[in-house]
């Protein structure tokens, strides 16, 4: 059988994308994306590349996400459905570029200073 793989990634999130022929049916974590991602707007930014590339209802997608946040998954998603369809066909990749799909967001939480109280905030200052 013909796949097509690929890692999506967004803060600590890692999602693994294969992407196969089928009648579109997407699993994520052995769940449907309405169940796992709860929100409306976390299941449409899973779906995104295929609307772009206007390839929705062609493949059947089998998903597997850890880490970070539903958000930060549903990104991560994003990010691996991207590669995942450049490794597919290599014309796609203007147009997923164009929406900024194929681009990491590589922001991550500051980490902790020692001496403060997080990663920028300090204790109050007290002259006497």
């Amino acid at each position: 059988m013909e796949q097509w793989y690929a890692t999506g990634k967004r803060k600590t999130a890692v999602a693994r994308v294969f992407l196969r022929p089928g009648k579109g049916e997407i699993t994520v974590n052995g769940r449907e994306p309405k169940n796992y991602f709860y929100t409306d707007s976390n299941t449409r930014k899973i779906e995104e590349p295929l609307n772009v590339t206007g390839l929705k209802g062609k493949f059947s997608l089998l998903i597997t996400v850890a880490g970070g946040g539903i958000a930060a998954q549903a990104e991560a998603v994003r990010h691996g459905i991207s590669r995942a369809l450049v490794n597919y066909n290599s014309e796609l990749r203007p147009a997923l570029k164009k929406e900024g799909f194929l681009r990491r967001d590589e922001r991550m939480k500051e980490r902790k200073k020692y001496g403060l109280k997080g990663a920028r905030a300090r204790f109050q200052f007290s002259k006497r």
